[in-house]
């Protein structure tokens, strides 16, 4: 992955120093780090993985409603962001690499740099109860 800009490195220690479960994507939504709170809950450590293109990590972790059936790109609070640059919730179930299926809620808010760089997002998500 190419440099990064300040905002996206302070991003990443950001996320590393929170307890609960985020990552952070860059503006293709390349997923760039993911916590050890999210390593708990994806069953994938990202020192095993590193930074993965969005075409390997959203298949990785595919989100469905409560039948099983895959949710369109466009209705997913971290896809809603980086396509409005405004912040976005929602809840979905995912299927962790544990074969463990979890319901998540997951706020996404776009990160900003100044003068109006837009640079990427982050998510911050948890474990909900059911639906």
């Amino acid at each position: 992955m190419p440099a990064q800009a300040l905002e996206l490195i302070l991003g990443r220690q950001f996320v590393d120093s929170l307890s609960m479960p985020a990552f952070l994507v860059d503006t293709e939504g390349n997923l760039l780090f993911y916590n050890e709170p999210a390593e708990q809950i994806f069953g994938l450590r990202f020192g095993e993985t590193g930074g993965m293109r969005v075409e390997e990590w959203s298949t990785i972790f595919t989100p469905t409603d409560k039948n099983g059936k895959p949710l369109p790109p466009e209705g997913l609070p971290l896809v809603k962001t980086l396509t409005s640059k405004e912040p976005a919730h929602g809840s979905f179930y995912i299927d962790n690499l544990n074969g463990e299926r979890i319901f998540i809620t997951v706020t996404a808010f776009p990160i900003i740099g100044r003068p109006d760089r837009y640079l990427g997002a982050m998510a911050m998500f948890w474990k909900s109860e059911m639906l």
